[in-house]
């Protein structure tokens, strides 16, 4: 009796076919304090949904990386979790069109506004934070 052959683990994700999402550099999760308080020193844009900071490395990398917090004032854990799970969301839908290589970004949920938003204005509240942050034409 042979082996049955199992599929090849490790093949390569199905490449789409939007221009724009295929040449985007798969995003680095932001998780040292460090980072975190450098994007906080840098660029912000509130919204009525959540907080955006951002700030261009001055490294040679092209990822891009993001990075999610909810603090005890947007409510209790199940709070908490939801409202990053949405920022999660909310960021794959946007940044593969909007995000720059090189950039840091950070996502900071809101008492009272990011679980409960409405999905599609959290959506649009990031693509026009994307637009001032890096300055493109209104």
């Amino acid at each position: 009796m042979t082996p049955s052959e199992q599929p090849d683990q490790g093949t390569t994700a199905p490449v789409s076919a939007d221009p724009a999402v295929s040449s985007f550099v798969q995003p680095v999760t932001l998780l040292k304090r460090a980072d975190f308080l450098k994007a906080a020193s840098s660029r912000r844009q509130p919204m009525p949904g959540f907080l955006l900071q951002a700030r261009a490395r001055n490294d040679d990398s092209p990822a891009v990386r993001i990075g999610f917090t909810c603090s005890k004032k947007v409510g209790n854990s199940v709070m908490r979790n939801r409202a990053r799970r949405r920022l999660r969301e909310i960021a794959r839908a946007v940044l593969p069109k909007t995000a720059r290589p090189g950039w840091d970004y950070v996502l900071v949920g809101r008492p009272g506004a990011t679980a409960e938003r409405a999905f599609a204005d959290l959506l649009a509240d990031l693509a026009l934070a994307m637009k001032k942050v890096h300055g493109a034409p209104k």
